[in-house]
């Protein structure tokens, strides 16, 4: 797997000193006895792991319009079952397609006009895929049965390499902390003694969305819809108690 860690500057740092007004800072022990430190540094940094993605969502819609509702609602159906029924046989478990969104509703255009009432409906569903190698060939599958729009390519990680990213990007968290520490402690005329306490912040995983991708309709036979890809990112912040003392 294609990875590699980016360093993130520490966002937010604080000496506390014993005896300084708006300084002095408290934290509770591990063992859950109460006492107070002398002296404390208190950092929050963030770190960040990427990899390659490992997973692919895709959202495609069947649309329809139509002067009567019914008749709309029946042209839905139909394209649900051409398209559920072509990416089964492509390979796909039912569970990894489903019904994000259903509407069926007049017109806009029409709605002040009695004489000209028109309806449109738009049935999306999003597509799951271990396999971001086959997202061309799945968009494709889904355009030949009926899909008349692709509104959305997602490349994301799955739960086991999410997690193993995540525990990159704390680690580099943690680096980051313990080097504004360092810094701080110096400027400071102090140095860190050990940790206190620490904690983790907030975590955030962006998967990467493809901007464009070049569709094989019209192209050479057997060629496959071309999706960008990208790797994808997770965050993680941390607040870390340094214990300090006179340098």
């Amino acid at each position: 797997m294609n990875r590699r860690l980016t360093a993130i500057v520490g966002i937010a740092a604080l000496v506390a000193l014993a005896g300084c007004a708006g300084f002095a800072g408290t934290a509770t022990p591990t063992d859950g006895d109460e006492a107070q430190l002398e002296r404390n540094i208190e950092v929050t940094a963030t770190g960040e792991a990427t990899s390659a993605p490992d997973r692919a969502t895709l959202r495609v819609a069947v649309t329809a319009t139509g002067s009567d509702a019914a008749a709309v609602r029946d042209e839905l159906a139909a394209g649900e079952e051409d398209l559920r029924a072509a990416l089964t046989e492509w390979g796909l478990s039912d569970d990894a397609i489903r019904t994000e969104r259903y509407d069926v509703q007049e017109s806009y255009e029409t709605r002040d006009d009695p004489n000209r009432t028109r309806y449109q409906g738009v049935h999306q569903y999003a597509i799951e895929l271990d396999d971001v190698d086959a997202v061309g060939e799945v968009i494709d599958v889904a355009i030949d049965a009926g899909a008349d729009e692709v509104q959305r390519i997602e490349f994301g990680l799955s739960e086991e390499t999410e997690r193993e990213v995540r525990e990159e990007a704390i680690t580099q968290a943690m680096s980051n902390a313990d080097a504004d520490a360092a810094a701080l402690a110096d400027a400071s005329g102090l140095e860190v003694s050990g940790v206190y306490e620490v904690s983790t912040g907030r975590s955030q995983s962006r998967p990467y969305v493809a901007q464009t991708y070049e569709s094989a309709a019209g192209g050479d036979a057997g060629a496959a819809t071309a999706v960008e890809s990208g790797d994808v990112s997770v965050s993680v912040s941390v607040n870390v108690v340094y214990e300090a003392a006179p340098a």
